[in-house]
């Protein structure tokens, strides 16, 4: 999971793209980057940490120019210790292209050997986006006469991309002397959206990851960009579209309407928020069904985006709705913190009970999910410290049996605590007296339901279903083996800032 974003403007767009990556920052704490255009230059900075780290005045100032993209990472391919891997990503030929990538190729080793036999590009990192960003540029050189670069020869060197990577992805890429270019993957896993500012000093354009950064910036949300289409803006602000997959089809990711996405977000139609209260409703219906002994006296959520699952479950079943635990803002998000032991220390730090909610009260504790269970496991001994008699605790999700490979960081079946175990056995491992978990069938529904005409979606983590159709025992057995080696001990990143004079695209 990434945040992308792109803009072309008819005014500097260091600050709105800083802006953006702020609203973005839910989506990755690792790295972050921005690069801006300024004629046929373009001007990088980017490193390890949070945005408000990464970036100082005198950085911001060398950010030149009225188009740009911007990225904030955690990593799912690749070491968060390496401080190359920040993106952006640059190459200078065949006309100097710079690229941000939301995703996870699942054939990256077999295009690292493409790469170096057939095309004669280096790769010089372990990241899945240097690999596609080189795909790319060796695609645009083939579909350029003669390096004349066109919107035909754009959308054909996508077209390429499409052919040759699968998985999932979706991309702001900025070709020297041309414009911005925005993509996504076939099967529409991952989000990406396009506004407009469309007042009467403005003109210009917005790609995004989601909505949220639309309306914080004050663009007008426009549309999804399409599974397999491309969207290219050239830098006098005319806006070319097409579709370069023959037979896409959208199905977007249901862990972003559970989780990764902030709930102010629209995404292929589907509110966020609307989907998360859904799923609460369902969840209540499965309470009232199979769970009708229970006496709970009240239900608390799990900060923070569990909050409209728990208050719509609680409102359903007439039950009491209470916030018992109060969330430090200042430590990220333990989902994406990489290593057992920091996420575990870090949920205390970002935790803590109300007792008064607590003391000897039934609680029925409700979040979006349960992944791993170290946050599970701390959260439920935390409300008996607090002087809960009992400790229910239900998941708005289904179990996560299965690994992720499209851009989570849960990619390993060893990390997941549902894997081969029963209900009655999670629930013992994260010391509950009742788990409850929501059912596949109605999580889509709840999805769905916002937007029946989303057919699809993509629920591999949950049911072992990997769309794209190229996941093997082999593969996923393989980033089994990737993971287990143990990674170095973490280290303070250095920043890069750099300024790139590109190829003559002539």
């Amino acid at each position: 999971m990434c945040g992308i974003l792109g803009v072309v403007a008819s005014s500097p767009v260091s600050q709105l793209l800083y802006d953006g990556l702020q609203v973005l920052q839910h989506r990755g704490q690792d790295a972050a980057g921005i690069v801006t255009a300024e004629g046929s230059q373009f001007h990088l900075h980017k490193g390890a940490g949070l945005v408000r780290d990464v970036f100082r005045t005198r950085n911001m100032r060398a950010l030149r120019g009225n188009s740009g993209i911007a990225h904030c990472r955690y990593p799912t391919a690749g070491s968060a210790e390496n401080d190359a891997e920040a993106q952006p990503f640059y190459v200078n030929s065949p006309f100097g292209i710079v690229l941000g990538h939301n995703g996870n190729l699942t054939n990256t080793e077999h295009l690292k050997i493409d790469l170096f036999r057939q095309d004669r590009r280096h790769v010089n990192t372990e990241s899945d986006s240097e690999v596609l960003l080189n795909v790319l540029a060796h695609e645009l050189q083939l579909s350029s006469s003669s390096y004349a670069l066109d919107p035909a020869a754009i959308f054909a060197a996508v077209a390429g991309v499409h052919r040759r990577c699968r998985g999932a992805y979706a991309v702001v890429a900025m070709i020297a002397g041309f414009g911005l270019l925005a993509f996504r993957d076939p099967f529409g896993i991952r989000p990406l959206v396009v506004g407009v500012d469309d007042t009467p000093e403005g003109g210009g354009y917005i790609v995004a990851s989601e909505s949220v950064a639309l309306d914080t910036l004050g663009y007008r949300f426009l549309r999804d960009v399409d599974p397999g289409e491309a969207i290219l803006i050239d830098y006098d602000g005319n806006f070319y579209s097409r579709h370069c997959a023959p037979g896409a089809t959208l199905n977007p990711c249901m862990f972003e309407f559970v989780y990764l996405s902030r709930p102010d977000s629209v995404m292929d139609g589907i509110s966020v928020y609307e989907t998360r209260l859904r799923m609460g409703e369902a969840l209540a219906e499965r309470v009232r069904r199979e769970h009708a002994d229970l006496q709970i006296d009240v239900v608390i959520p799990i900060p923070d985006s569990s909050r409209p699952s728990a208050m719509q479950l609680a409102r359903n079943l007439n039950l009491n709705y209470r916030e018992g635990f109060i969330k430090n803002r200042y430590i990220g998000r333990t989902f994406i913190m990489p290593g057992h032991e920091l996420r575990k220390k870090s949920v205390r730090q970002k935790l803590n009970a109300i007792g008064m909610e607590f003391r000897d009260k039934n609680v029925l504790l409700v979040d979006d999910s349960i992944v791993r269970g170290t946050t599970s496991r701390e959260i439920v001994q935390m409300a008996r410290d607090a002087g809960a008699r009992k400790v229910f605790f239900a998941s708005a999700s289904p179990p996560v049996r299965f690994p992720n490979v499209y851009g989570i960081d849960m990619p390993t079946a060893g990390e997941l605590i549902a894997h081969h175990r029963s209900d009655a056995e999670i629930c013992r491992e994260i010391g509950a007296d009742r788990l409850i978990y929501q059912s596949l069938d109605a999580l889509v529904k709840s999805a769905q339901s916002v937007n029946p005409r989303v057919a699809s979606f993509e629920t591999s983590c949950f049911s072992g279903q990997y769309i794209t159709g190229d996941v093997t025992a082999e593969y996923l057995a393989g980033v089994e083996a990737q993971r287990a080696v143990e990674r170095p001990p973490q280290r303070p990143g250095q920043q890069l800032s750099l300024t790139l004079a590109t190829a003559d695209a002539g």
